[in-house]
């Protein structure tokens, strides 16, 4: 039986248990990952700064996704 087929087996609450820890067993930060986001974010502020993005208030993001 394979590891899906065993997990399928599973009750519902324990697949979730099982995806949720397998979902933070990926969130191991690297110095790889680390550096791209902090160049991301350098781009992404110079842009800011010389006007070529348009930004949103976290409050219109909000009241558009609001229901």
């Amino acid at each position: 039986m394979s590891i899906l087929e065993e997990a399928l087996t599973l009750k519902p609450i324990e697949r979730l248990h099982l995806v949720d820890e397998l979902l933070l067993s990926l969130d191991v930060p690297t110095k790889e990952i680390d550096l791209m986001w902090a160049e991301e974010v350098e781009k992404r502020l110079e842009a800011h700064n010389r006007n070529e993005i348009n930004t949103v208030s976290a409050q219109e993001v909000f009241a558009k996704y609001k229901h």
